[in-house]
């Protein structure tokens, strides 16, 4: 079954933030979800070391609670891993603007970080992920700011959860800035790397779905794709992200300077 939030990537990515889609994402989920009325924001008190050491138990769970435990991750480099397209076992008991049943109508974010002082400051870059990408979210159900809840704010009884360790009022701040423009987001991915040095290897544009040309054409071939038709669509995707997978790097399926470096010269 194939559940409702299959926009969340595109959201994601037209707010210009770097994804990976969990192989089997669109079909995970408790049930399908209610009408979305916004986010409730987390810390996976994960190991401290690591990008998302934490995605193996968000997609499964734990002995005491089955996955998917969030739809969405967040790594400590920014990368938004969509885990789930339905219902996840993230908010328990609580309350937000009147709404009590948190699984079934706000969206799970878990981004990796212990809680603890061993892990703040919050990379930059992840903070700065996170609220851009909550700031989509909500502009894409029709919700202010005022919409996106920290567990601990949820949670009820009230104490019973701490996550996330930062403070929701400053967060909701800047996530509000990001909705009405007053901080546009700078775009994370570049159209294309910077000129290659005289006498180098020539610059290497980085490709995603969509691309079309040569480029798409060498990337084909490097990854012994056949016909190398220069379209880069979903099976070269496919491709994409089980050889970034097989090189350590994250399966964002967007051909980048990393990936370039690790393909064959062509």
């Amino acid at each position: 079954m194939i559940y409702a939030l299959t926009w969340l990537p595109g959201v994601l990515r037209q707010a210009g933030l770097k994804v990976a889609e969990v192989d089997g994402w669109e079909s995970r989920g408790r049930a399908e979800m209610g009408a979305v009325a916004g986010v409730i924001c987390h810390h996976t008190a994960g190991p401290r070391n690591g990008n998302m050491p934490s995605l193996g138990t968000l997609i499964n769970g734990r002995p005491d609670l089955p996955g998917p435990l969030s739809q969405v991750g967040i790594g400590r480099d920014g990368t938004w891993y969509v885990i789930a397209a339905g219902r996840c076992n993230h908010a328990g008991a609580g309350s937000w603007q009147g709404i009590t049943d948190g699984n079934s109508r706000f969206i799970g974010i878990e981004a990796e970080n212990t809680g603890l002082a061993n892990d703040s400051p919050w990379p930059a870059v992840q903070l700065d992920a996170y609220k851009r990408g909550v700031a989509a979210i909500l502009s894409h159900v029709g919700n202010p700011a005022s919409f996106c809840a920290g567990h601990k704010e949820y949670a009820l009884p009230a104490g019973r959860k701490d996550d996330p360790d930062f403070d929701m009022d400053a967060f909701r701040a800047d996530v509000a800035a990001f909705m009405d423009g007053s901080r546009p987001p700078p775009p994370l991915i570049p159209a294309a790397e910077p000129p290659a040095a005289p006498g180098g290897p020539p610059g290497r544009p980085t490709l995603r779905r969509g691309s079309t040309g040569d480029d798409v054409r060498r990337l084909q071939a490097a990854l012994g794709l056949s016909p190398a038709d220069g379209i880069f669509g979903p099976g070269t995707e496919a491709a994409v992200r089980a050889f970034q997978r097989g090189q350590g790097l994250v399966p964002d399926g967007i051909i980048g300077p990393k990936s370039w470096a690790l393909l064959p010269a062509g």
